[in-house]
Formats: structure tokens, C-alpha cells, sequence
């Protein structure tokens, strides 16, 4: 689901639509009514942990968000003005990463900027478990900051 911000309209009929996801969801089944696209969904959700489960978890989201700030600033000043230009900065790091039932704003934002191709973006966006998410993105920044040139 999306919340849309903004609509630029341009004299040729084009637009850009600016938008910010609110709730995941899969698609159980889709059709048409009326000339409209309509679906079937359900909503995905993180599974909450509690206990030493969480306090590992907490532990794991605070070194993956200082990682992935890490490489962020680490990044060339021309190339970090197009993503801060396009995607605004990076959210800041929640207190408790449960919070929300689709885990923290600075996990969607990271996928958005991270060099991922489609089918591993759509693998880590539909994971349920925060922990799953946070070390495929913690994979994806070791990956990123070895390649890179220094």
C-alpha cells in the first residue's frame, strides 16, 4: 500500500507520482471488474520476538543500521546527492525495531538504495522475520563494500 505525497503533472499528460509505503502485502489472486485491476491479499506482518530473542535482535538491528549508515556516507558526494535528491535521508534508527508491524522506515529505505537486482529485492521485502531481513542486508552491504574500488 502506498501513500501518495505528491503529483507533478506535465503539459504532454504525463505525471510523477511521489509515494511512501505504508503495508506490504502478497497477492492471493487478481482479476479485473469494470475496466479495473482488483486482488485478492494478505497482509504481511513481522513475527514479534520477545525475551533473549528480542535483546539478540536489538543488538542485530543497531550493528546493521550503523553498517548500512556506515557505507552510506562512505559513498562518493555526487552519487549520495542523487539518492539523498531522490529518496531523502536515511530514517533514523528506532528504539524498539518492533515497533512497526513492517519493521523499521531505515530497512525499506536501505533496499530502495542498495544495488539490488529485482528478485533479490522482492526476496527481502516479503521476508516475515526482522532478523532474516537484517542479515540479508547486512550480507548485501558486505558484498557492496568489498566490490567497491578503493
Amino acid at each position: 500500500m502506498l501513500q501518495v505525497r505528491d503529483v507533478k503533472f506535465f503539459p504532454d499528460g504525463r505525471s510523477v507520482v511521489d509515494t511512501i509505503g505504508l503495508s506490504r502485502f502478497k497477492v492471493l489472486s487478481h482479476g479485473q471488474r469494470d475496466g479495473y485491476n482488483t486482488a485478492n491479499i494478505e497482509y504481511l506482518e513481522d513475527k514479534k520476538v520477545e525475551g533473549q530473542e528480542y535483546e539478540a535482535l536489538l543488538l542485530l538491528h543497531n550493528a546493521v543500521y550503523d553498517q548500512a549508515f556506515g557505507w552510506f556516507t562512505s559513498l562518493k558526494d555526487n552519487l549520495k546527492a542523487q539518492i539523498l535528491n531522490h529518496f531523502g535521508p536515511i530514517p533514523s534508527k528506532e528504539s524498539d525495531p518492533q515497533s512497526s508491524p513492517s519493521g523499521p522506515a531505515w530497512c525499506w529505505w536501505m533496499l530502495a538504495v542498495l544495488p539490488l537486482e529485482n528478485k533479490a529485492q522482492l526476496t527481502i521485502l516479503a521476508m516475515t522475520s526482522l532478523k532474516d531481513r537484517l542479515h540479508a542486508i547486512r550480507r548485501v552491504l558486505l558484498f557492496v563494500t568489498h566490490k567497491r574500488p578503493r
